[in-house]
């Protein structure tokens, strides 16, 4: 039983690792030591920069949070500070989406660990014309491919999923 939590605690570390950091993602950076430099809920902007204390408009977009750790180190020990230590998190995520055969379609915040069917719950649930089966998501990733999804199918952050109509 340690073994297989050990297991899950690694996936789901790698799965936060490999996390890219896009447009509407709020950040979180601590500079160590330095509290002028410690900013929080930095929201990346549409073309995937921050302003950031020093060092001014920095790209970010396609970076996931350790790059983004030792991009800020790298700027900043290049004439502003002597070994500084950054942290970056991700504090909020941008939208996903549903639309569709649910009651409330929109955008929803993302959270660690969503499924299909918890964004559906999220929106409400099914309509009465809904079919369970007839779900498919986009994702931002690669926008151009949709693809047919069970209830149980992970989403991320930017996905967009569409609940079919049922025909009887």
């Amino acid at each position: 039983m340690t073994l297989l939590l050990a297991l899950c605690l690694l996936s789901v570390q790698v799965a936060a690792g490999d996390y890219r950091i896009s447009a509407q993602d709020k950040l979180t950076v601590k500079v160590f030591g330095e509290d002028d430099l410690s900013v929080e809920d930095l929201r990346v902007s549409a073309d995937g920069n921050i302003a950031f204390p020093l060092l001014g408009v920095v790209k970010v977009v396609g970076l996931n949070a350790r790059q983004l750790e030792k991009k800020l180190t790298e700027l900043l020990a290049d004439g502003y500070l002597v070994n500084p230590r950054v942290s970056v998190s991700i504090s909020s995520y941008r939208l996903l989406y549903v639309r569709g055969e649910v009651n409330n379609p929109g955008g929803y915040p993302y959270q660690e660990g969503l499924t299909v069917q918890k964004v559906i719950a999220l929106a409400g649930g099914f309509t009465e014309r809904a079919s369970e089966s007839k779900i498919s998501l986009a994702s931002e990733e690669d926008p151009d491919t949709v693809k047919d999804v069970g209830l149980n199918h992970s989403v991320t952050p930017g996905d967009i999923i569409t609940v079919g109509e049922s025909f009887f």
